[in-house]
């Protein structure tokens, strides 16, 4: 090999060296000094899905009383939330039907992408759409629906109301023994979920207590006239009735009850003060089996009760309160959570025990269910007070 070719061959060398150098001198460098990570940043909104009835039969009595108990807990947790991140909502109308309700959720789920869901707010809507959420791992929460068994098909779903077999065998055993009764008349709507398994639930506790029904009774919801029903009910002279329905019937059966001279009480599950206004003097002396009402003296209850009337014009019914306790009871779940991550805030929720809510103390059971105090009202000169 000639001089000039080694020369250039040693130069081509020392330079291939230097630049293997200086680039392991780089990767040291990078070791030692590592360049600062691409941190993500933690959202600034949380997405959560909500399905509630805003039009339809259940628009007045369901779906506006739900959405303003939302709206006026996410007010106050967005306001005191320290950790950065705040809560929005994605709002879908059901329209009081169950087909939309699924159509609500598939949306939620497969196309907005979120993790939680608020609803839906009957059990028929309910008994549909949380096999969507369970089977899709997001978590679903019904602050209304409390037909038996709906929880129990998986981890992601829960319930803030009193189930039928938690309500109804505590309010029977309170107005039992103070009203002493030994006949008993049923009357349900038969298309309906909560109200089929509260006629149910109801007959179950009366036959264990020696209360004979003497007749069951039927009806469809959205029937106006329950005249001939009642009528059949009054021959036989029950003690007392038993009804199950939802809210737009509650009016019409005590006030066609009335009319026709019915002296028994009726009793039914979650009257509200907005049915008693409606059904004027033939709401008095009606009872009813709830889980809340403005005249409890719980934590946060009157506080509850100033806010959502001086914020909307009107006191606030039991599916309001349900409603702004949920949301609240999912924000203590995401702040003890480990992260925003479904499977996080499902263990969270499942864990939640003996906390203060506007309903006394509150925990979620095995199954997902509310676990607190039933309550016994009853209407006296117009409005529902404690039953003593």
């Amino acid at each position: 090999m000639d001089t000039k070719k080694f020369t250039l061959f040693a130069f081509l060398f020392l330079i291939t060296v230097l630049i293997a150098g200086f680039s392991a001198c780089d990767r040291v460098s990078e070791i030692i000094q590592p360049t600062a990570p691409q941190m993500t940043e933690p959202s600034e909104e949380m997405a959560i899905g909500v399905v509630l009835p805003l039009t339809g039969r259940l628009a007045n009595s369901f779906g506006i009383p739900i959405q303003r108990g939302f709206e006026l807990a996410l007010s106050e947790i967005n306001s005191t939330q320290s950790n950065g991140t705040s809560l929005k909502f994605i709002i879908e109308d059901d329209q009081s039907t169950v087909e939309e309700s699924v159509a609500a959720f598939n949306k939620l789920i497969h196309q907005d992408g979120v993790s939680i869901i608020l609803g839906s707010a009957t059990s028929s809507q309910t008994e549909m759409v949380f096999p969507i959420a369970q089977e899709n791992q997001v978590v679903a929460i019904s602050s209304t629906s409390s037909a038996r068994g709906l929880s129990a098909i998986g981890d992601f779903v829960f319930r803030v109301a009193l189930t039928t077999d938690k309500l109804i065998p505590a309010g029977i055993e309170v107005t039992q023994a103070k009203l002493g009764y030994q006949t008993a008349a049923t009357l349900y709507d038969e298309t309906d979920l909560f109200s089929t398994d509260g006629d149910a639930a109801v007959r179950e506790v009366l036959k264990a207590g020696g209360v004979e029904v003497l007749t069951t009774e039927t009806f469809k919801g959205g029937d106006t006239d329950f005249r001939e029903q009642l009528t059949r009910i009054q021959a036989l002279n029950p003690d007392v009735i038993f009804v199950s329905s939802l809210s737009p019937e509650k009016p019409g059966i005590l006030t066609q009850g009335h009319e026709l001279g019915i002296s028994a009480p009726f009793i039914m599950r979650t009257l509200t003060a907005d049915e008693v206004h409606a059904s004027g003097p033939a709401a008095e002396g009606a009872i009813t089996f709830i889980g809340w009402g403005t005249s409890i003296n719980t934590p946060g209850n009157q506080a509850f009760i100033q806010n959502y009337s001086t914020k909307y014009g009107t006191a606030p019914n039991n599916y309001a309160a349900r409603s702004y306790a949920a949301l609240h009871i999912l924000a203590m779940a995401i702040k003890n959570a480990q992260s925003t991550e479904a499977i996080s805030i499902r263990d969270a929720l499942a864990n939640i025990r003996d906390v203060d809510t506007i309903f006394g103390k509150f925990s979620f059971d095995a199954n997902g269910d509310a676990v607190y105090e039933a309550k016994v009202l009853i209407v006296k000169d117009g409005e529902l007070v404690r039953f003593e």
